[in-house]
């Protein structure tokens, strides 16, 4: 009875020492708390423990009966008093918006949201170190899959999340140069891959892939996130000597694959794709491609030569001249057409070394001009090269057929012609190419890469492995992670067109809206927020917010991110390095976070380059 008289006392001594103030106003979820005069300094020392006093930005508890509320403090200010007998006195005022309860249902565990609103009178109290871990307990106890992300900055209090709630979401991290924002990045991905449950687990490494778009190089070295992950360091620079990602042909053969690669329009060129695709396919299923392809040209070229109009028939000429091989004549190389010419008074083409008109081919076997002879040494060549070819042999047949308009076409066609190279360069295309070559952590470091191809590539990658993915049992995971993501998801490009602009971005948007369905997440890290899409911006489930200072960055994110309130939104530009505000569907209310800076050795290289250390 004594110790339970002493445990009473000690209960109301501890509530008398953390009371500060009562509730004297209600404004919506706003609450104003007006504090005891006596509670005013900064820290009170109690049971031989100091207690840091409430301030701006820390919690309050307010009591209604059995039910404990939970608010922040987003201002405070003074206000003067005055007595009857004229004297005044200052009173401080407390502005706590409502973050959340103790559901005394659930075990007292803390949930954000509002269920009831205080009344006038209801005390406020400092919110002990008991509480406060319930308030940051993002994860089950008893649940082993956590991460530890860092400490809050006031009260240094460990913050721990459940890897399915972060993992199996969209994240976005945003913050300037120089904010925190790559470590935050890395820091996500290596406390996953080291966690003692997935470490080595044999199912993580089947079930779960993960691929990282690296455009500066700052996660390609062996030991950054995870050392065992397979690196591709791509370049357009260089011949030989860097990596390729292995892609099985009969994915380049595919409409949509190889749309992206020619940035083909829809409602013009896709369609005449699609019939050059079908053509290759139907010449190389047969047991000499080869021969079948002299054949098409043989049927060609008399078509060509017998047109009455010049400047189509030395258009098709000129394209057959990406096709068949010069010719020889005197040991010196020559154009196929130069032992033929063009009579305006006959509308014929002349065989000149017989001087007589092109009639009929197949009936004057004399008259063999030379783009006739060289047919037979065509040869084949790269799998790229070819399908150009058979693009040439489309447009032909459409042009004699009056089915497709030059200007249409050829650009498509030009495009691939100018960049195909560079995608030989970077892509090795195989009759079963293995894209994972056994791992399941890819990074792609596109640091030496052109900038067309940094728009190109990934898109190609993201649309391979998705539709990929898709064909896979619903119980495997894709992680699609893009660093410096601005550079293929920017809303706002004068280096292409409009349409492929869209059909960029729409393919991005269909796997941030359409891919949870199929285990399919994307993590995106930027430091311009503002250029990329609203609608990617807006489908993230968790935001990993560092410093941003410009206005157009600050009005992308509190447009498009519904979770964070203004109090939260007007510290984001005096975030120090290393913090962030975490927030969305893995947290109950917005956090701040000191994240953990990570060993020089994993972190990524992302670091200034200073004067003082290049002259040393």
């Amino acid at each position: 009875m004594i110790k339970e008289n002493c445990e009473n006392y000690n209960i109301l001594v501890k509530d008398a020492v953390l009371k500060i103030g009562t509730v004297t106003e209600i404004i919506g979820k706003n609450v104003i708390i007006t504090v005891d005069k006596k509670k005013n300094s900064s820290d009170i020392y109690f049971d031989g423990e100091l207690i840091k006093n409430v301030s701006v930005g820390s919690y309050i508890q307010i009591r209604k009966g059995f039910f404990t509320l939970i608010g922040k403090i987003d201002g405070e200010k003074t206000e003067k008093i005055y007595t009857n007998n004229g004297y005044c006195h200052f009173e401080r005022k407390l502005n706590v918006s409502l973050s959340g309860y103790l559901n005394p249902l659930n075990n007292n565990k803390f949930e954000g949201g509002l269920k009831e609103l205080p009344l006038i009178g209801n005390e406020a109290y400092i919110v002990p170190i008991n509480i406060l871990n319930k308030i940051y307990e993002l994860s089950s106890k008893n649940n082993a899959l956590t991460i530890n992300l860092g400490k809050t900055p006031v009260e240094e209090m460990n913050v721990d999340v459940d890897i399915d709630k972060l993992f199996s979401s969209h994240i976005a991290i945003f913050g300037n140069t120089g904010s925190g924002k790559s470590n935050t990045l890395a820091k996500l991905y290596s406390s996953l891959f080291n966690n003692k449950i997935l470490y080595g687990n044999k199912k993580f490494k089947e079930k779960c892939k993960f691929i990282l778009f690296d455009f500066n190089g700052e996660y390609s070295h062996p030991n950054c996130i995870h050392t065992c992950k397979k690196i591709y360091k791509l370049s357009t620079l260089k011949q030989t000597g860097e990596d390729k990602i292995n892609f099985p042909k009969n994915i380049l053969l595919d409409l949509n694959i190889f749309s992206i690669i020619a940035e083909a329009t829809d409602k013009t060129q896709k369609p005449f794709i699609k019939r050059a695709l079908k053509l290759y396919k139907k010449v190389f299923s047969n047991d000499d491609p080869i021969d079948y392809l002299k054949n098409i040209l043989k049927n060609l070229i008399p078509k060509i030569l017998l047109l009455p109009e010049k400047d189509k028939a030395f258009l098709l000429i000129d394209y057959l001249k990406n096709i068949i091989p010069p010719g020889i004549v005197n040991e010196k190389e020559v154009e196929i057409d130069s032992d033929i010419e063009w009579w305006d008074s006959t509308r014929k083409f002349k065989h000149l070394p017989s001087d007589t008109y092109i009639n009929n081919l197949e009936a004057v076997p004399t008259i063999n001009p030379l783009i006739y002879k060289m047919i037979n040494k065509v040869e084949e060549k790269s799998i790229l090269e070819t399908i150009i070819q058979f693009l040439y042999i489309q447009l032909v047949y459409d042009i004699l057929q009056n089915r497709a308009v030059n200007e249409h076409i050829a650009p498509v066609i030009n495009r691939l012609r100018s960049k195909y190279e560079d995608i030989e360069k970077v892509i090795n295309i195989t009759e079963e190419g293995d894209f994972w070559n056994n791992f399941n952590f890819l990074v792609i470091d596109f640091k030496h890469v052109n900038t067309e191809m940094k728009k190109i590539l990934p898109l190609l990658i993201s649309k391979y492995i998705y539709d990929e993915h898709k064909k896979l049992d619903q119980d495997k995971i894709l992680n699609i992670i893009i660093d410096e993501a601005h550079n293929i998801l920017s809303k706002e490009s004068f280096r292409e067109a409009e349409s492929w602009k869209d059909y960029r971005l729409e393919t991005f948007e269909e796997i941030i809206k359409e891919g949870r369905k199929f285990g399919v997440y994307i993590t995106i890290a930027s430091q311009r927020p503002s250029d990329i899409s609203e609608t990617i911006i807006s489908q993230a489930h968790n935001y990993f917010i560092h410093r941003l200072i410009n206005h157009n960055d600050l009005k992308a994110i509190s447009t498009a991110v519904s979770y964070i309130d203004k109090t939260t939104e007007e510290s984001i530009p005096t975030l120090p390095v290393g913090t962030c505000i975490f927030n969305g569907i893995a947290t109950q209310m917005p956090i701040k976070i000191v994240i953990d800076k990570l060993s020089k050795d994993q972190a990524p290289h992302s670091e200034n380059l200073y004067f003082s250390n290049i002259i040393q």
